[in-house]
């Protein structure tokens, strides 16, 4: 069965990660993604390692799917190749700098001119609008400007950036939710729109919590490590050969736990009775708990809580994911071929749909690979008017 977006054309301008992550996403639910870069160096991550028999295994994990066409779009040859590509297209989505597309010709005014339904997908650092919007950005940067950092790390004193880039890959999203969600608006008034996402904003979106805690209680969240701020216990804890990861979200969890560990009498302790006195009296709570963890094996822990369904896991590295049957039964490893790096391993596609599943149709493009198919299949040129592009230095 084709994928939910089957049938849309994305012409993609992005590069390096927030832009490219957002069209692999619409890639996966089943759109054409033409991927346009730059003659010779193409996309920034083709540049970034490790490398695989000299090709970016960073470029190939978040570039799947798409076709590779070069176009020098400083060349008026190939700015009518992409005005005639945008006729033909649903959606464009571009992560330059504000002002770039407009300085090239090719911002919404001038496209939708010639294409009122077409979707335009701008992603930034710091949007089209605002006192910061010139300013180049980062995933760091917006880290730590969007407040992240700030609420991550073991103390107040060791603020610290999330693992993966967050703030890039959250933009992506953002920036592919609004693309489907404007084209399922086309379908009731005919007509596409600007969509503007920005990684600052995207970021503060997703502080969850924190911002509600400092708006009740004027006091700024700090970094607490792997805790919870308001659910106890909902940590981490040493075991005797590792660590374990518990989640105790309501009395009656607390309650079974207690007598699980072989504590019931923490249950009645007036410290400890009601969520909120675990989190006022949490240091007290902790000293006690990390003294019983450590009686036993991280494995024999999981084991006797699982059993009992108290929300429990292991903290895995990516080699442990790698070989854990439930990332396996959901398919969230896949094994790519690569016609000159050979094999690679990516993530899978999150989102099961029962009727229209996505799937990776195929992996990354070479640098310029479907050019000439592109030019030939859908704007019909003919060998020699490409070959003519070629010498121009359009292509």
């Amino acid at each position: 069965m084709p994928g939910p977006l089957n049938g849309i054309r994305v012409i993609d301008l992005t590069r390096v990660l927030a832009g490219p992550y957002c069209t692999m996403m619409l890639a996966d639910l089943g759109a054409e993604i033409i991927k346009i870069e730059r003659p010779e160096t193409g996309d920034d991550s083709r540049a970034f390692g490790p490398f695989l028999n000299g090709h970016s295994a960073y470029f190939m994990s978040i570039n799947r799917g798409k076709k590779s066409m070069t176009l020098n779009l400083k060349n008026p040859e190939a700015k009518k190749i992409f005005m005639q590509l945008v006729e033909k297209a649903d959606v464009v989505v571009e992560n330059f700098k504000p002002g770039v597309m407009k300085k090239l010709g090719i911002d919404y005014k001038a496209l939708s001119g010639i294409n009122n339904r077409l979707v335009f997908a701008s992603s930034t650092g710091f949007g089209q609008t605002g006192p910061y919007t010139s300013r180049p950005a980062y995933d760091l940067i917006i880290q730590g400007m969007g407040g992240m950092m700030s609420i991550t790390g073991p103390s107040a004193d060791q603020p610290s950036k999330v693992g993966s880039s967050i703030a890039d890959i959250i933009s992506g999203m953002f920036t592919a939710f609004g693309i489907v969600n404007a084209l399922y608006a086309r379908e009731k008034t005919g007509k596409g729109q600007a969509i503007d996402v920005a990684m600052l904003d995207s970021m503060i979106a997703v502080l969850e919590n924190a911002i509600v805690r400092f708006s009740t209680t004027n006091e700024a969240p700090v970094p607490i490590g792997n805790r919870h701020p308001s659910i106890a216990p909902f940590s981490s804890f040493s075991t005797s050969d590792g660590l374990i990861n518990i989640a105790i979200g309501n009395d009656d969890l607390w309650k079974k736990f207690c007598e699980l560990i072989g504590k019931a009498e923490l249950s009645d302790d007036s410290r400890f009775k009601g969520n909120a006195e675990r989190v006022k009296n949490w240091y007290q709570l902790f000293e006690i708990l990390k003294a019983v963890f450590v009686t036993k094996k991280t494995d024999e822990w999981l084991e006797l809580f699982q059993k009992n369904d108290i929300p429990s896991g292991p903290i895995n590295d990516v080699k442990k994911i790698f070989a854990d049957p439930q990332v396996k039964a959901r398919e969230m490893l896949l094994e790519l071929i690569h016609p000159i790096a050979g094999k690679i391993t990516v993530p899978g596609n999150p989102v099961k749909f029962s009727e229209t599943p996505a799937k990776v149709a195929s992996t990354s493009p070479l640098l310029g690979e479907h050019t000439d198919e592109i030019l030939s299949g859908i704007l019909k040129m003919s060998s020699e008017e490409i070959a003519a592009m070629k010498k121009s230095g359009a292509i």
